[in-house]
């Protein structure tokens, strides 16, 4: 498996090389001067605006300051090095590194993220072989539904819905933003009060992704369950529970182990909007800012995120593959 892992990971250099220098070229294309948005207050000054020559001369010294204006091969290579060092650059519109930016809203999406995923798929595998063991059912129709109905829905529809119910209507959980932790509060108080915030903005992750894979897990069951060694298994008496934990569950969860795998970019893009309903700082949202800035090291940092995060995926769905299935070996 090492020897696996190894040729996998050199497999990908190229790929991330590739990716690398694809978004550098589109980010970069985006219209607009950075140095301008990051510096509008100080160019809206009197003594630039009546003296073009000096509004001139300031922003090609921080273009030159920021090495904005060399060639954009220059730009890559400086660009590629600085991030391979683990320098992600200077966020011109929050004036600090890329890592301070990105370091509390990264933790923050991957919190709630690592939840709801978490969440969905185990919850996901019980309702999903019930539903398939009681096809037709009062109990696989109303889930089939319910699926349906959140897989339709749109994720900023389902937040406002959650909001409506709870905070509005129920007054309980809160929405908007984080809590302010003090510091003579403890771990079970900071762990509640988080909660209490946090709750919301998991629950609707959470019916996302559960809707999509309840019926993934119900179709990929119902799949196995008409195989001849399950018929094979009950003709030689075994319980139910038997035959479909220890026969049926395993080989079920091969189609499903590579879609929840595979959309864990998915997730993560996704979370921005629901970031946005909930008025939380994540990387969605400071993403959408730095979009908004062309804050060019921002966008950078974060699409390469989501590259590198979707490559790491495709190993992991492999490896998670091989771990279900048995007849897959590592080469």
């Amino acid at each position: 498996m090492g020897k696996y892992l190894l040729k996998r990971f050199l497999s990908l250099i190229p790929v991330v090389i590739v990716i690398s220098i694809i978004l550098f070229t589109v980010v970069k294309l985006v219209p607009g001067d950075p140095i301008e948005l990051a510096f509008g207050d100080v160019l809206s000054q009197e003594e630039y605006v009546r003296n073009p020559e000096l509004r001139q001369q300031f922003i090609d010294e921080k273009r030159k300051e920021f090495g904005l204006d060399q060639p954009l091969p220059i730009q890559y290579v400086n660009w590629l090095g600085r991030t391979i060092r683990g320098d992600l650059g200077y966020s011109l519109s929050h004036k600090k590194p890329v890592t301070q930016v990105l370091g509390q809203p990264l933790k923050i999406s991957i919190l709630i993220n690592v939840i709801s995923i978490t969440i969905a798929f185990i919850a996901s595998i019980f309702i999903g072989i019930k539903s398939a063991v009681k096809r037709f059912s009062l109990y696989d129709s109303t889930w089939q539904v319910t699926s349906l109905v959140f897989t339709s829905m749109p994720t900023f529809f389902i937040g406002m819905g959650l909001i409506f119910i709870f905070p509005v209507s129920l007054g309980i959980f809160q929405f908007g933003g984080l809590p302010a932790v003090r510091s003579d509060m403890n771990f079970i108080e900071t762990f509640f009060k988080y909660a209490e915030h946090l709750f919301l903005p998991v629950l609707t992750l959470t019916i996302g992704s559960l809707a999509g894979t309840i019926r993934y897990v119900r179709n990929a069951m119902l799949e196995v369950l008409k195989k001849d060694y399950i018929r094979t298994a009950r003709s030689k008496g075994l319980r139910e529970k038997v035959v479909i934990y220890s026969h049926a569950f395993r080989n079920a969860l091969i189609p499903v182990v590579t879609i929840v795998a595979g959309s864990l970019v998915a997730v993560f893009g996704g979370s921005a909007i629901t970031e946005n309903v909930f008025a939380i700082s994540g990387i969605g949202q400071t993403l959408i800012q730095a979009l908004i800035a062309r804050d060019y090291s921002v966008v950078l940092a974060m699409n390469f995120f989501y590259a590198i995060l979707g490559l790491v995926a495709n190993v992991i769905m492999d490896i998670s593959y091989a771990l279900v299935d048995p007849r897959v070996k590592f080469d």
